[in-house]
């Protein structure tokens, strides 16, 4: 029958070792502070410094440098920075753990559209304010932004030089990038040329490449648009002899707005065209291959009157474009990118308005035309004979009003065809997410051709995490051929450029002597005296210059800035500069190809020895909410950081019901939440695969605060085994019991402590592995399990009777076990959990910290506990064992449970019957049961425990108060052990609750002479409690 559980007597539990430490539940606000400072700030001091010395072998430590990709300082803090600055920090902790000598310094990158449009918000100030005021503002705005993010960074337990962050607006590191910018232009790489570049209207700026998006679903308005041609003598006698009426060609745009800046038509000389013949008389040539899409564009069909290549066409066939008339007749000509998969096999070429017609038109003298301003309106040169139909009308804007106008007007003329709506890809402005344009302007270059080679042989030796950033950065770089480095804008380094304006011209000049004069002039005033000196101060013109000059108004683009960081890192030899570059997926187009770039320009031009700036290029995803989407303010699903720390995202904590005691209504908004602090949100990032994107919602943090919390009571129990007054520890340093422990497996006889080790090793080892690749989610998973699993349900199970009633020998055995498996714990968190490992370590006790090496400290090793092949081997086997008879136990003690036979698993006793054929690891595991019965019954927590035939112990499971339970014996899986578990057969010991005290022994006077009060009731107590009461007594 169901025994009752007695309450403990109070007589009884003076005699036991009850666990008690001050460890707090969660972290205390009022000690967050120094464990913060510890952690940061002292810690990172202290390997700086610490390691310039020789190590004990007499070898310097090694180095590593993380460099950091500088964040925007226009915004407070998101989750995003969270994921990138938390990873980065974990990286650095885990290589001071190695012995290493860590340097990082953060940055920031200060310049740019984003910083100058909210400084301009935040001052009320239109963006027609002067270089001057922009330049001030958004310094003010970038100062201030800097201030709060790294308060931020700092309180997620950051650690870094902050004292000596880098910032890109700093004047050294301006004269670093110009001094950068020198090299280039001398090995030739920097231009000016009027060519299309992307134009952003919204911005008012060009942008490269790295700085566009893309609109997977934009909305275009495509049109068939007709133009009368003139042909040449040779076609009319030859190809199109047969054809007698007027001749018209018809091309496919999905850019109307276009049209004006038309300069050609191409085909593809080696293309099948027809003349068609339509229904209203009108012969109009299209490619052979469409005819049937024209003729669903027109509403009606078409007869092929006449066939004719490519190659019959270009150059001799000519056209006039309605818009620029007075350009009189231009060219149909050849290009090799016509194709016939779409539109009608002609296409329209505008040299201003496309890199790929710029690139053929030029080939062939045909100069680049853009009649738009720099808000994306046009300008009179759109319509010369009539401006007032065009200028003025945007070609970008929701209601498409050039687009509009030009169709109307072709419309008018009977030269549209047909018109359709059109969803393609279409970039747009990363910043304010508006259409981009196309544009030819003059800007200033970087021939990306020119060192494309370098770049690509550079990042041969690079390791990329994970392995398909490397095909996408390459893909990049192949594509690339020219990067656009000027920007219209004023808070920027400017482009060291003078303008000649005597001889009535504005004529850009650069040469060595002027940018190394801006360079010396720079260093003496300062960037912002480029614009706050008068336009004729001569102190910006070298002596030897002739002529009147102006300053340049462009800036460099703020990749080009942060592109040259690198510039602030040591030179290493045959090395690269940094070990780590880590950022976002998003930074193979832009942070990690221009400082590729820019650090292969300054290079030797020998292949052999040129090198990347970084060893390892590493990327993390985006961070989407619980759903998946992208976090959006509009949407409303945006999480902060601080959230996460305060533990306002998770329900509210249940005040605990008191005793007699009256609740008072709780106060709205007077909720409790789970607030576990920064290392929160550090597990939260460790526990994601940040190669992917990373989710975050209610459930994911849930788990979070639950392994935080699991952390904190295993901690918390440890302490109290290492704080026991009645028995405090034999060790006085983790280090020594770690390095000892293993040395003499003699001296550790239970098997519970020896498989405890084993898998300690084991654990130790993978999450090792898993960091030395900065595959943390992976360690932490390891961990989390080995937590829950190994230790909770396995071993404190086995041996909290050991601690609380077994001998002081056995609890001492216990403790340098322990200890080690605890200080093992604290190396594993300390790149994840700085702040939990430093509150831990500051509650243990005074002597073994004072003599141990603080585990941020300490170079983590993975702990081994045998290197001999066999014993590992029998300790695997051993936990095969555990885990198959520990299984079928469980689950025949839950169907006594369920009859409410048992509660405890201490009410049962326990057989297992082998069957003759058994394994040998299995006999081995169980020889000497009888000698081991109380080692057995500890290792599964039970009263008793027997071994005997599988026929003979089978035969006790018919009676009422057993269960049996089949298992298949490890490595031969055919033969059939079973587990029979049945009521124990003795009585309770009423100190330690096992049921080993035999029945007839119940009530006879107890000889110990009890350390008690006469009042107190004598009990018969077990063999092994009656021997450590009597230990006690004599102490």
């Amino acid at each position: 029958m169901l025994t009752t559980t007695r309450v403990l007597r109070a007589s009884w539990s003076s005699t036991l070792r009850l666990p008690k430490s001050g460890f707090p539940a969660r972290p205390l606000p009022a000690s967050n502070a120094g464990y913060l400072r510890r952690c940061t700030d002292e810690h990172y001091a202290w390997q700086q410094t610490s390691r310039t010395k020789l190590d004990e072998d007499g070898k310097t430590p090694d180095t590593f440098t993380l460099h950091d990709g500088p964040p925007y300082a226009n915004g407070p803090l998101h989750i995003g920075h969270a994921l990138n600055k938390i990873t980065k920090d974990i990286i650095n902790r885990y290589e001071v753990g190695q012995g290493k000598r860590v340097s990082y310094i953060p940055g920031w990158d200060c310049h740019g559209l984003p910083i100058e449009i909210k400084a301009l918000q935040a001052q009320k100030k239109d963006a027609n304010t002067d270089p001057v005021g922009v330049r001030v503002v958004a310094r003010e705005l970038a100062t201030k932004t800097v201030e709060e993010q790294k308060s931020g960074f700092k309180e997620w337990a950051v650690m870094g030089d902050w004292d000596n962050a880098y910032k890109t607006m700093e004047r050294d590191f301006e004269i670093r990038q110009l001094e950068v910018f020198k090299q280039m232009f001398e090995k030739g790489l920097i231009y000016r040329q009027f060519k299309p570049v992307y134009w952003s209207p919204s911005s008012r700026t060009a942008l490269a490449e790295a700085e566009l998006e893309y609109d997977e679903n934009h909305k275009s308005t495509a049109a068939f648009v007709r133009f009368p041609v003139t042909v040449s003598d040779e076609l009319k006698n030859g190809a199109l002899s047969t054809i007698s009426g007027p001749l018209n060609v018809v091309i496919w745009t999905t850019t109307p707005w276009t049209l004006p800046a038309n300069k050609a038509i191409a085909v593809h000389k080696d293309m099948e065209y027809c003349v068609v013949q339509d229904s209203a008389n009108e012969f109009t040539i299209v490619a052979a291959s469409r005819i049937k899409e024209y003729e669903k564009v027109l509403e009606r069909g078409l007869t092929v009157l006449s066939r004719l290549r490519g190659s019959d066409i270009a150059g001799n066939l000519k056209y006039e474009n309605p818009f620029q008339k007075g350009s009189g007749l231009q060219p149909i000509i050849h290009a090799d990118f016509v194709t016939d998969t779409s539109g009608t096999g002609l296409v329209h070429m505008a040299p201003g308005h496309g890199m790929d017609d710029y690139n053929v038109c030029a080939s062939l003298g045909i100069p680049a035309f853009a009649p738009i301003d720099d808000a994306g309106a046009f300008t009179e040169e759109a319509f010369p004979e009539q401006p007032e139909l065009l200028k003025g009308l945007l070609v970008s804007d929701v209601n498409k009003s050039g687009t509009s106008a030009i169709l109307k007007y072709l419309s008018q003329q009977d030269l549209l065809r047909g018109k359709q709506s059109y969803l393609h890809k279409y970039p747009i402005d990363w910043r304010t997410k508006e259409p981009v344009v196309v544009r030819a302007t003059e800007q200033w270059f970087a021939n990306v051709d020119g060192i494309k080679e370098g770049a690509m042989k550079a990042i041969e030796g690079v390791k990329f995490v994970p392995d398909g950033g490397r095909p996408r950065l390459e893909s990049f770089i192949q594509g690339r051929s020219q990067w656009c480095i000027s920007r219209q804008r004023a808070w920027g380094v400017p482009i060291p450029a003078l303008y000649r304006v005597d001889e009535g011209k504005h004529e850009a000049t650069m040469n060595s002597e002027i940018i190394q004069n801006v360079i010396d002039t720079v260093k003496e005033r300062g960037v912002d005296a480029w614009w706050t000196d008068c336009q004729d101060e001569p102190a910006w013109r070298p002596k030897n210059l002739p002529g009147s000059y102006v300053r340049g108004r462009d800036t460099m683009d703020v990749w080009f800035d942060s592109g040259t960081s690198w510039t602030l890192l040591p030179p290493r030899k045959d090395q690269p500069v940094a070990d780590v570059y880590l950022e976002g997926t998003d930074q193979h187009r832009g942070w990690f190809q221009s400082s590729l770039l820019t650090h292969v320009a300054t290079q030797t031009s020998n292949l052999g020895e040129v090198k990347a700036p970084y060893k390892t290029l590493i990327t993390h995803g985006f961070t989407l909410d619980s759903d998946g989407r992208k976090m959006s303010k509009s949407v409303g699903n945006v999480i902060s950081p601080a959230q996460i720390m305060s533990g306002e995202l998770l329900p509210p904590i249940k005040r605990k019901k008191q005793k007699g005691v009256k609740q008072e209504p709780q106060k709205a908004g007077a909720q409790t939440y789970d607030a576990m602090g920064s290392d929160a949100l550090r597990l939260w990032v460790a526990s994601s695969d940040y190669t992917r994107d990373v989710t975050i919602g209610q459930p994911v943090l849930l788990s979070v605060n639950q392994a935080l919390h699991k952390y904190r009571v295993t901690f918390k129990w440890l302490l109290g085994i290492f704080s026991l007054p009645t028995c405090p520890p034999v060790f006085t340093s983790f280090n020594t019991i770690r390095d000892d422990l293993p040395k003499d497996l003699t001296a550790i006889t239970l098997l519970a402590d020896k498989v405890a080790l084993h898998r300690l090793a084991q654990v130790s080892a993978e999450v090792y592995a898993y960091y030395a690749k900065y595959e943390f989610f992976k360690g932490v998973n390891t961990i989390n399990k080995y937590i829950n699993n190994d230790l909770s349900a396995f071993y404190f199970e086995t041996l909290k009777d050991r601690v609380y009633t077994a001998s002081r020998r056995d609890c001492e055995d216990l403790q340098n076990v322990l200890g080690v498996v605890f200080y093992e714990l604290v190396k594993m968190l300390t790149p994840i959990c700085p702040l939990l490992v430093e509150e831990v370590w500051d509650f243990v006790p005074e002597e073994i910290r004072r003599n141990s090496v603080h585990p941020a400290r300490a170079t983590w090793k993975p702990f081994v506990f045998s290197d001999i092949e066999e014993i590992t081997e029998q300790m695997d086997a051993y936990l095969t064992h555990i885990s198959v008879l520990g299984t079928a136990i469980k689950v025949a003690q839950e169907q006594l449970r369920s009859a409410k036979k048992i509660g405890s698993s201490l009410e049962c006793d326990v057989r297992v019957g082998l069957p003759r054929e058994c394994s040998e690891e299995m006999r081995r595991f169980l020889q000497r049961a009888e000698e081991r019965e109380e080692e057995l019954t500890g290792l599964f927590v039970v009263s008793g425990f027997k071994v005997g035939d599988v026929d003979e112990v089978q035969s006790l499971g018919a009676g009422d108060g057993t269960a049996v339970e089949e298992f298949s014996i490890p490595g031969k899986e055919e033969e059939k052990g079973v587990v029979v578990v049945s009521v124990a057969r003795d009585a309770k010991c009423p100190r330690c609750w096992r049921f080993v005290v035999p029945k007839d022994e119940v009530g006879v006077e107890d000889s110990v002479a009890l350390p008690l009060s006469s009042t107190a009731e004598k009990e018969k107590l077990c063999a092994r409690c009656t021997d450590v009461v009597n230990e006690l007594e004599v102490s």
